[in-house]
């Protein structure tokens, strides 16, 4: 057992020497500089601490996905129209006149209500789960419009939870103060999670994901489970659309785009990092994951080639693939240091 943690302590390590490495060998230092200081010149400040506060931001879809994909074992799709969803109906709210947090909470139900049509789908009609969710989110591009009455929507000149934000004096830039704002609802969120799935009920919610005949057996609903499973997920999502409207000043109908696969590669790179038992550390591993994938992702943003022992030239049309690389890197890397018996 001691052996098998730090073996996948071995690999973190070296997944996070080997990004490093890359970074160290495509900057290009000026002279005198130090190791530290030549890593800090890929990112200027904007650029780390917007990707700090977009990772913190996507940890709340990493949380939702890991929700329906790891404890309800729902592929969901739903969510890359759930967080315009979220996003949309903020911003529709704002811009009417709506208290920005009233627009957060409604935001939250809007998104709820996305994932229990998906689970309706597929458990009245027993519609495939991956049909299901594509229909609901296929069906939600045209309700962000709807709600939105456009395919955009500014909030350039509109309060948000923000807001209050400028006016204090913390000796701190405003991007650090929306980091730890954001930092502090993502802990009190994942808290509020992490204390749901432990209790009796998340005990139940995790039975019916993992094995729904026995669960059914013990008398739980797995139906219920589901549609509360599939809510909760989608609601989350919606949270982190509400945010990033809040945060970019702006909704677009397009945002979603791709929301599925940064969840998905937040959760990989999180359990792929902190793969030990325990609720709490794989919610804090999904949030790792993501601002993870999105330092690594505004990384690629600067750059016109990659250097390590040769130089490729690198085009921003590249990022999906590289996004595709790091994620098949984080599934390939923990089996290849388990051993040939973990690989199924």
């Amino acid at each position: 057992m001691r052996g098998s943690s730090f073996r996948r302590i071995a690999i973190g390590a070296v997944v996070i020497a080997v990004v490093i490495a890359v970074i160290y060998g495509s900057s290009a230092p000026a002279p005198g500089e130090g190791f530290f200081g030549r890593i800090w010149p890929i990112l200027n400040e904007f650029a780390f601490w917007t990707a700090i506060q977009l990772g913190l931001i996507y940890g709340f879809v990493a949380l939702g996905v890991y929700l329906s994909f790891r404890v309800l074992d729902f592929p969901d799709l739903t969510v890359d129209g759930s967080f315009p969803l979220g996003a949309a109906v903020t911003a529709a709210l704002i811009v009417s006149g709506v208290n920005p947090w009233i627009a957060l909470v409604v935001s939250i139900f809007a998104g709820g209500a996305a994932g229990l049509v998906t689970a309706f789908l597929s458990v009245r009609f027993h519609i495939l789960h991956l049909l299901a969710s594509i229909l609901t989110m296929f069906a939600l591009f045209s309700i962000n419009i709807r709600v939105m009455g456009s395919s955009n929507l500014s909030l350039a000149r509109q309060e948000t939870i923000l807001t209050p934000l400028t006016s204090l004096d913390l000796g701190i830039t405003a991007a650090q103060t929306r980091v730890i704002f954001i930092a502090v609802l993502l802990l009190v969120t994942g808290a509020a999670l992490s204390w749901l799935l432990t209790s009796s009920f998340g005990l139940a919610l995790r039975a019916a994901g993992a094995n729904p005949r026995m669960a059914r057996a013990q008398g739980i609903s797995t139906s219920a489970s589901t549609y509360f499973g599939m809510a909760l997920s989608n609601g989350l999502v919606a949270l982190g659309g509400s945010l990033f409207a809040q945060t970019q000043l702006f909704a677009d109908v397009t945002v979603g785009a791709g929301t599925i696969v940064i969840g998905l590669a937040s959760v990989i790179i999180g359990e792929s990092l902190l793969r030990f038992r325990g609720i709490w550390i794989a919610l804090a591993g999904c949030v790792l994951g993501s601002i993870i994938y999105r330092l690594v992702y505004q990384w690629a943003l600067t750059k016109d080639q990659i250097c390590l022992g040769f130089c490729l030239d690198f085009r921003p049309s590249d990022l999906n693939l590289i996004a595709a690389t790091i994620i098949a890197l984080a599934l390939i890397l923990p089996r290849l240091g388990a051993g040939k018996g973990s690989i199924r």
